[in-house]
C-alpha cells in the first residue's frame, strides 16, 4: 500500500520509477530523479550510494508495490483456475491506460539497457521477473491439472513466456506510440492460454475483456 505521506527515500524510489520508465535508465540522471521527488541531492546520497544503488532498490520497491497489486487484484478471488488465469490476462490489459510511462514495466525498461553493462541491476530485474512468474506458474499448474492433465508444457516456462509476450507488447506500444498495440497483443496471449487450457464441459466461457481494445 502506498504511504500517505512518503518519506524522502520512498519519494526517491517512486520518482525513480516514473523517471526511468519515461527516459530510460541511461537517460535518467540523479538530478532528474531528485527534481521529480522534490528532494535535495544531499538527501539522495543520504539514502543511496549512487544511481545504480537506487536502481537496485527501485527494483525491490517495484516488486513490493506490484506484488501487493496483483495479490489483492479481483482475479485472485476466482476459484476456477482456468478462469483465474484468463482474468489475470484481462487484468494486465486493464492496467494499460494513460501515457506509455504510466503502464510500461520498470524491469523490462531497465534490463534491456543494463543487461551487459550493469550486472547487479540485470540480476535484480531477473529475480523480480522470476518472482512474479512463479506466482503465475502456480496458477498455471493448478489449471493444467484441472483442464489439461496430459499436457507436457512446464508451468514456469509458460509463465515466463507470458511475461515475455507482455514485455513485447509494451515494446510494440512504445515503437508505435500506441497503447492499443499492447492490448491487441495481450488479447492474443489470452487466446493462446484459453486454447492450452480446454474448457471443461458445463462451464460457460469467460468473455474476453481485451478483444475489442
Amino acid at each position: 500500500m502506498a504511504e500517505k505521506f512518503p518519506n524522502p527515500k520512498t519519494k526517491l524510489l517512486n520518482a525513480a520509477t516514473r523517471v526511468i520508465r519515461s527516459k530510460g535508465y541511461a537517460g535518467s540522471s540523479v538530478d532528474d530523479i531528485c527534481r521529480e521527488a522534490g528532494v535535495t541531492k544531499g538527501s539522495f546520497f543520504h539514502h543511496f550510494r549512487g544511481k545504480d544503488d537506487l536502481a537496485i532498490s527501485s527494483v525491490e520497491h517495484w516488486t513490493a508495490v506490484t506484488g501487493e497489486l496483483f495479490a489483492t487484484a479481483p482475479f485472485r478471488a476466482i476459484a476456477d483456475p482456468r478462469e483465474r488465469i484468463l482474468a489475470y490476462v484481462d487484468f494486465r490489459s486493464a492496467l494499460i491506460r494513460g501515457e506509455l510511462p504510466d503502464f510500461t514495466c520498470l524491469l523490462g525498461t531497465m534490463v534491456q539497457e543494463t543487461y551487459s553493462t550493469h550486472p547487479a541491476i540485470r540480476d535484480a530485474c531477473d529475480e523480480a521477473i522470476l518472482c512474479h512468474a512463479r506466482t503465475l506458474a502456480a496458477d498455471l499448474d493448478e489449471a493444467r491439472r484441472a483442464c489439461a492433465p496430459d499436457a507436457d508444457w512446464d508451468p514456469l516456462d509458460l509463465a515466463l513466456f507470458v511475461q515475455a509476450a507482455i514485455q513485447g507488447a509494451f515494446i510494440l506500444a512504445k515503437a508505435g506510440q500506441d497503447p492499443g498495440a499492447a492490448t491487441r497483443a495481450i488479447a492474443h496471449v489470452r487466446t493462446y492460454l484459453a486454447a492450452l487450457l480446454p474448457q471443461r464441459a458445463g462451464m460457460p466461457s469467460r468473455p474476453s475483456r481485451t478483444a475489442n481494445n
